[in-house]
C-alpha cells in the first residue's frame, strides 16, 4: 500500500503542475495577444538595417515623409508578383514625398541582390538578416506592409498582396499634405 500512495502523490504534483503551468500560459497568452505587433495608430519603431548597397538606414532618417514599409522575401510568390508595382509607384511617389522600404527577411544578400537587378529594383531594399525587425513589428506570413506617415505613425497595416491600383492608392494616402493638390 505504501508503493501505491506514494505514486499516486507524486502523479498528482506532476499533474497538477502541469494544470497549472498550461493555465498560467493560455492567461499569459490570451492578456497579451497583441504585444510585439505593431497595429494602426502606433509609432513606428525605429530600426537600422544594412541596404544592398551597404549603406545603413534608420526608419527615422525618413520623419517628413511617408514610408511604404514593406516586408519581403524572393521566394514568396505574392512578393514577386508586388515588386514590378511597387517599382512603378516608387518613380510615381519618390519626388512627392513618399519612398518605400523593403526589408527582406533572412535570405542571403546575393540572393536579395540577384533578385533585385532582375526586377531593376531602385528603391531601398534592407537587409533584416536576423529578422529582428520582422520580430519588432510583430509580422508573421509574407508579405505585410506598414503605411507609416510623415510623423511615423502606423496609419494602417497591410496583411494581403496588393495591386499596383492599390499602392498607388496607399501612396497617395501616405503623402505629406504639402505635396498634394
Amino acid at each position: 500500500m505504501d508503493k501505491k500512495k506514494r505514486r499516486l502523490v507524486i502523479r498528482t504534483i506532476l499533474l497538477s503542475v502541469f494544470v497549472t503551468l498550461i493555465g498560467y500560459v493560455l492567461y499569459t497568452n490570451l492578456t497579451n495577444s497583441n504585444n510585439g505587433v505593431v497595429q494602426t495608430g502606433d509609432q513606428a519603431p525605429d530600426f537600422q538595417l544594412e541596404t544592398l548597397e551597404g549603406e545603413i538606414v534608420k526608419l527615422s532618417d525618413y520623419k517628413g515623409q511617408g514610408v511604404f514599409l514593406n516586408f519581403w522575401a524572393t521566394y514568396c510568390p505574392p512578393c514577386k508578383e508586388e515588386m514590378p508595382y511597387m517599382q512603378n509607384q516608387f518613380e510615381e511617389f519618390k519626388y512627392k514625398g513618399v519612398t518605400i522600404l523593403a526589408v527582406d527577411v533572412g535570405e542571403p544578400k546575393v540572393t536579395v541582390d540577384k533578385f533585385a537587378k532582375r526586377y531593376g529594383l531602385t528603391f531601398p531594399i534592407l537587409l533584416d538578416q536576423n529578422q529582428e525587425v520582422l520580430d519588432s513589428y510583430g509580422v508573421g506570413p509574407i508579405p505585410v506592409t506598414f503605411l507609416i506617415d510623415e510623423e511615423g505613425k502606423v496609419v494602417d497595416r497591410v496583411t494581403a498582396s496588393l495591386s499596383e491600383e492599390t499602392i498607388k492608392k496607399y501612396m497617395h494616402s501616405i503623402m505629406p499634405e504639402k505635396y498634394k493638390d
